[in-house]
């Protein structure tokens, strides 16, 4: 058996055992669960009552199409793409259609501040927000981008509100997504490197390390190569 189906075994007795608790019979459809957990790395690990709700929600749409797309315009505005790409490749839109499903007190704030901002921008340009030339669109952001800190939010005009929440978000969805990780050139975590007690102090104590034993220490230039092993388990190099 490869590794694959190892896991998928693994899987599907984990998922298999939640099903029976919640009454299911194992068969189609905590095998549809388990192939979902093994093929599909956004859901690797995910419970089969975490699974039925991401489910439910991905089979619901929130906004429209003409939301999602000043979604998009927005999020750009906000976080300007680079080379990397931007909230379009890291797939905010998405992100942001997402948690409104999840958390559906967002809704509010999130539908109405679309609202505004075509209102905004029909009365003050006589164009919807999406299609407006950035330095419109960016008029009509500036004074709801900067705001009185000391003030709570809740406190604040719907708008402000919105940008605010449309700013956090645009943010989280493009930083934890791997357009957003590579950006930041977040490498997982990394061995630190210990060189020793410097030189100067040791010199200042008359200490030294002895030449055999420091021979038996990890020689660190080569930590980043990756170790070879020959079929019989042997290390190469």
């Amino acid at each position: 058996m490869d590794r694959r189906k190892s896991i998928k075994s693994i899987l599907l007795g984990s998922v298999a055992g939640g099903l029976a608790i919640h009454g299911c019979a194992p068969g189609e459809e905590n095998e549809a669960l388990a192939q979902q957990l093994v093929e599909n790395t956004n859901y690797f690990g995910r419970t089969p009552e975490e699974l039925e709700e991401i489910a439910k929600l991905n089979a619901e749409q929130f906004f429209n199409a003409h939301e999602l797309e000043t979604i998009d315009v927005l999020s750009n505005l906000i976080l300007p793409p680079n080379e990397n790409g931007g909230p379009t490749e890291a797939g905010v839109p998405d992100f942001v259609e997402f948690m409104a499903k999840d958390i559906p007190e967002l809704q509010t704030t999130l539908r109405g501040g679309l609202m505004w901002l075509d209102h905004k921008s029909n009365t003050d340009y006589g164009t919807e927000f999406k299609i407006s030339p950035e330095v419109s669109q960016k008029a009509i952001l500036d004074p709801i981008a900067f705001y009185d800190p000391e003030i709570p939010m809740d406190d604040h005009p719907l708008e402000v509100q919105f940008f605010n929440l449309m700013r956090n978000l645009t943010l989280t969805g493009y930083y934890t997504s791997k357009v957003g990780i590579k950006d930041l050139g977040y490498q997982g975590n990394m061995p630190n490197i210990w060189d020793g007690v410097p030189q100067d102090v040791l010199d200042q104590h008359g200490m030294a390390y002895e030449e055999e034993w420091l021979a038996k220490c990890i020689d660190q230039s080569k930590r980043g190569v990756i170790a070879e092993w020959d079929e019989n388990g042997n290390l190469l190099t």
